[in-house]
């Protein structure tokens, strides 16, 4: 349903792609398109405030060319780096069923298995992190012992490092749980696992 703010506007109201560069070493992966964000832009993380937190992030860590995502024809560009979520369709409630994550993850299990140069996945939130587990173990990937989410979390699966981070939704970020800059350290730590040389605003400030 349409909030009066987007009235004028013909949401994308359908599953949402994964997008950045087809060489990408970091993949980025949130839960599921916001119901007025990516649902309605047609592109994850995109016209809505967890993703004003995340590409001002990601731009001061160098892996996007503009601090905003507001819309697809917007010039962004990533840099290194794909952004995906679990679930393609935005959930009632935001709150996706053990259904629609398992009707979705072959969507994200093809995208990780596409990205041949694909060394880090960073998981944005708890359910996220699960998802990502799943779709690895789909793909014959498993770690030793289940690991658990937490923010700064890290650990191998296979071929790559799996990071955990707070999710930048608004309940995390007003009431200060995950700040700017424990974003950026998470993103750094994805530069480093990567093998990407430091991003412009890292050498200045060093």
């Amino acid at each position: 349903m349409k909030v009066s703010r987007f009235a004028d506007q013909v949401y994308w109201g359908r599953p949402v792609p994964g997008y950045g560069e087809a060489d990408a070493r970091v993949l980025i992966v949130g839960l599921a398109p916001a119901a007025h964000g990516g649902n309605r832009t047609g592109r994850i993380f995109t016209g809505d405030r967890s993703g004003d937190f995340l590409f001002a992030s990601l731009h001061r860590s160098g892996f996007v060319n503009q601090p905003t995502s507001v819309s697809r024809d917007d010039g962004l560009r990533l840099i290194g780096a794909y952004v995906a979520a679990v679930n393609r369709c935005a959930p009632p409630g935001n709150k996706p069923t053990p259904l629609e994550r398992d009707t979705c993850l072959p969507f994200l299990e093809r995208e990780i298995a596409t990205l041949g140069e694909l060394r880090v996945i960073l998981a944005l939130g708890a359910l996220a992190w699960d998802g990502i587990l799943r779709a690895l173990r789909s793909l014959g990937h498993r770690p030793a012992t289940r690991p658990r989410f937490g923010h700064g979390a890290e650990t191998t699966v296979g071929p790559y490092t799996l990071l955990g981070c707070f999710h930048p939704s608004q309940q995390n970020t007003f009431t200060g749980k995950l700040t700017p800059q424990m974003m950026d350290d998470v993103m750094r730590r994805c530069r480093d696992l990567a093998g990407l040389s430091p991003s412009s605003s890292d050498r200045g400030s060093s």
